[in-house]
């Protein structure tokens, strides 16, 4: 077995939880948080008899990250080690795995699936495990699953449930929880805890100075750009705006065009629209969102991106448009007799977005010729990802400074999501210099094993202090420059200062409770878990009296854009707790088939199918899927609108449905479709 070497700030740090307690570490990204617990599950192996480890992360590629870096090498030799995620065939024999390994690194999805189930195969308790290391612990609130896991944990607890397992939290920022006071963040920092059951939120104090010196801070820029002048692209597509909503008439709806809080008016006035049967309100609300995104677009990256954006748009519609009524001819009539006037004004160079401008110099004077640099440059969105990797691609100067760049976003089971392997890839590349500048979303903050690099920009982003933090973290090379880039009192250089102001906060608040008395910890914690059970059982009962508030059959699922009748609510079946099927077998004349679905990965049950959209008017509600041996349409519950006895509703997830939803009963189903099998 490979010897795991501490640095004394991390002995420092484990030291608790080498005695048995429960604790929160934190270090700063880079800090060496993840072999800390390495070490830590070795000591435990060592010394405890019948041990059992459960490493839970919340992302599925670090689930391997984890096995392949830190716990496969370090205690593979001697124990055995498992990893299992959401496509492993493992998941369905957990409980086996769990008993024949010392070492087990899933997702916490995995575990939350296999507490929960009544299969011999899968369910396993708590009692099973004799430690818990929960990675990125700071997600251990609300309605997370990290927090469901131990929600259970802490009503045993408060049982006086014996044998329950000691816990070990990792994270590199509490955050503020929203907080904006001293006093209210250290209740934050304290719910976490009190979540965790954690006794202490260890950190470096004697030997700070070593931890600063290996995790060296990166020098932070504001690189502030003027607004254009002009902006004729824009002014053009504000103006248009201005004409759809004269047309629908809605006074009580702003025109602040191109801003966050504009694209939440236009979701809200979707949902009126459906829900009052207003076809007009709710076509004009979803093309006005189309040109908002564009405006969003325009100002991030290149104006030919946004309008490309906006063509597919239309062009992806006019396939698929059937069943048009005035409102629709009027919206497509509007853009195709603008499409050529927007399509020339996007061309203009002259009227570029300068925060580009900015954002090339920086990039060509930190990868200027002979350099080794490595950077990261984190935007909003997969398709800003898009269009600034186009964008370092088309530029002359980017490639002459051998700027080599590729995306990262995030893993999924949707069609646009990197799969884990291409992930891995992307990481591998970069590590090795084959690519050194990563253009990222979100993903690349957190958890991924990602090499030290020498700049990080973070380029028209309205994010937290825990995520301003953890991007900062990836800038850990000597010398290293932290850029922000912005608009002159922009909203994005607002939302970062104020990050700085609650980092602060949240090391204050920290820093309170660590100097609290263990007497006066151990109250405010007890009485915050006393507090959070009760407050969850009230909300677990007016969830159930939600979900029951109809009978399923007295429900109608209508399309949300024609308004024709697809299914009942006692139509609608669960499969495996995540695919919401109708198993009314007359709904087939309702949709028409799409494209294939392709997906990243594989799953052993089912296989996506063709899309699937209304047949009156080609709005899309879902796929098909093949179940075992059965295919039945996946829908979305935000495709449609319920007709309940109370009147008409919308929602955004199936978990706001208003009636009861009955599990999917396979023999049941293949019997009445082939009674003659």
């Amino acid at each position: 077995m490979e010897k795991i070497q501490l640095r004394d700030y991390q002995k420092e740090v484990v030291q608790p939880a080498l005695e048995g307690r429960n604790i929160i570490i934190w270090l700063p990204t880079g800090g060496g948080k993840t072999r800390s617990a390495v070490y830590v599950a070795q000591r435990h192996l060592e010394t405890k008899r019948q041990a059992k480890v459960a490493v839970l992360v919340n992302k599925v590629h670090l689930v391997d990250q984890h096995y392949s870096k830190e716990f496969g090498p370090f205690l593979g030799k001697t124990y055995s080690v498992k990893s299992i995620s959401g496509d492993s065939a493992e998941k369905d024999f957990f409980a086996k795995v769990v008993l024949e390994s010392d070492v087990i690194i899933c997702t916490a999805q995995i575990l939350e699936n296999a507490l929960r189930s009544s299969e011999e195969e899968k369910h396993v308790e708590l009692t099973d495990f004799s430690l818990l290391i929960i990675d990125e612990c700071h997600h251990t609130q609300k309605e997370s699953v990290y927090n469901k896991i131990m929600e259970r944990y802490v009503e045993y607890k408060l049982e006086g449930k014996a044998g329950l397992p000691q816990v070990l939290g990792l994270t590199a920022s509490l955050g503020t929880g929203g907080a904006r006071t001293l006093e209210k963040t250290v209740t934050h920092a304290l719910q976490i805890c009190a979540n965790l059951d954690a006794t202490a939120i260890m950190s470096s104090k004697v030997n700070a100075a070593e931890l600063a010196k290996k995790v060296p801070k990166p020098r932070k820029q504001y690189d502030i750009v003027e607004r254009r002048l002009q902006d004729p692209f824009a002014d053009y597509l504000k103006t248009i705006m201005g004409l759809i909503h004269d047309f629908m008439g809605q006074e009580d709806v702003s025109r602040s065009f191109g801003t966050q809080d504009y694209e939440a008016e236009v979701v809200l006035l979707t949902q009126k629209g459906k829900v009052e049967r207003n076809r007009m309100v709710t076509q004009c609300a979803l093309h006005l969102r189309q040109y908002n995104d564009a405006l969003m677009i325009n100002d991030t990256v290149r104006m030919e991106d946004a309008f490309r954006v906006l063509d597919e748009f239309y062009s992806s519609k006019e396939a698929s448009r059937t069943g048009l009524d005035g409102t629709d001819i009027y919206l497509f009539s509007l853009f195709q007799e603008h499409r050529f006037q927007l399509e020339a004004l996007a061309e203009l160079p002259e009227y570029e977005n300068p925060k580009l401008e900015k954002l090339q110099r920086i990039l060509v004077e930190q990868f200027k010729e002979g350099t080794t640099a490595r950077g990261i440059l984190f935007t909003k969105t997969r398709k800003s990802a898009q269009c600034l990797h186009e964008w370092v691609r088309s530029s002359p100067e980017m490639q002459a400074a051998g700027i080599k760049a590729a995306i990262l976003t995030g893993a999924g089971n949707l069609a646009n999501h990197m799969s884990q392997g291409e992930q891995r890839e992307t990481i591998s590349q970069f590590r090795t210099g084959v690519l050194n500048l990563l253009v990222s979303t979100s993903v690349a903050e957190e958890g991924l094993d990602i090499a030290e690099c020498n700049l990080v920009v973070r380029y028209g982003l309205l994010t937290n202090e825990i995520a301003m933090q953890q991007a900062s973290g990836r800038a850990r090379a000597e010398n290293s420059v932290y850029s922000v880039v912005a608009h002159a009192g922009g909203r994005e250089e607002c939302r970062e200062r104020t990050n700085e102001y609650l980092e602060e906060l949240s090391k204050k608040a920290i820093d309170q409770v660590q100097q609290m008395s263990p007497r006066e910890f151990r109250i405010r914690v007890s009485e915050l878990q006393k507090e959070a059970m009760i407050a969850r059982r009230l909300a677990e009962q007016r969830a159930t009296d939600n979900r029951n508030l109809f009978q399923a059959t007295r429900v109608r699922l209508l399309c949300c854009l024609c308004d024709a009748p697809v299914a009942r609510g006692s139509d609608i079946q669960l499969i495996e707790g995540a695919h919401y099927v109708i198993v009314n077998p007359d709904v087939k004349k309702c949709y028409r088939l799409g494209g294939q679905i392709v997906l990243p990965r594989t799953f052993e049950d089912w296989t996506p199918g063709q899309k699937i959209s209304c047949a009156k008017c080609g709005q899309e509600w879902g796929m098909e899927m093949m179940y075992k041996s059965v295919t039945l349409p996946n829908v979305a519950i935000r495709n449609f609108v319920m007709e309940t006895p109370a009147g008409r509703m919308t929602a955004k997830k199936w978990k706001g449905a208003k009636f009861h939803v009955e599990e999917f009963r396979y023999a049941e189903y293949f019997e009445k479709s082939f009674p003659h099998l």
